[in-house]
């Protein structure tokens, strides 16, 4: 908003940004886009929506806690895997009512997560409708 998607100016900022966040900065951010909503005043609603946004949601933005925490904080692997978990269920020929996928879903989750011993002593013992 402040310098044109795509422009260098544009470019630049946004690589501080994201220094920032992955630093556990986001109050830095909140402070920059509200001074610069002060100085813009063609844009400053939209500015301020941005800031709230950042202010409303930085609980989910402790980066730098995470990556030490040693989690991923992309969406490359979920989407990935969601990917891979369509493809398993929708393959060519592949038809399922909507009971039967449901009673299937839980079975890959289950074996990827390492509990299946766990969880198939619950399913087995279940009583059938």
């Amino acid at each position: 908003m402040l310098f044109g998607e795509g422009t260098p100016p544009a470019k630049r900022w946004l690589k501080e940004g994201e220094s920032l966040l992955y630093q556990g900065q986001v109050e830095e951010i909140v402070l920059e886009i509200r001074q610069a909503a002060e100085q813009q005043s063609d844009v400053e609603v939209d500015l301020l929506a941005e800031a709230r946004y950042f202010e409303n949601h930085k609980h989910h933005m402790n980066y730098m806690e995470m990556r030490e925490e040693g989690w991923v904080i992309g969406s490359g692997m979920v989407e990935s895997a969601g990917k891979q978990f369509k493809a398993r269920f929708c393959g060519p020929g592949m038809r399922w009512s909507r009971t039967g996928a449901e009673n299937l879903l839980p079975i890959p989750n289950t074996i990827l997560s390492r509990r299946f011993p766990q969880r198939w002593e619950v399913i087995h013992n279940t009583p059938r409708n």
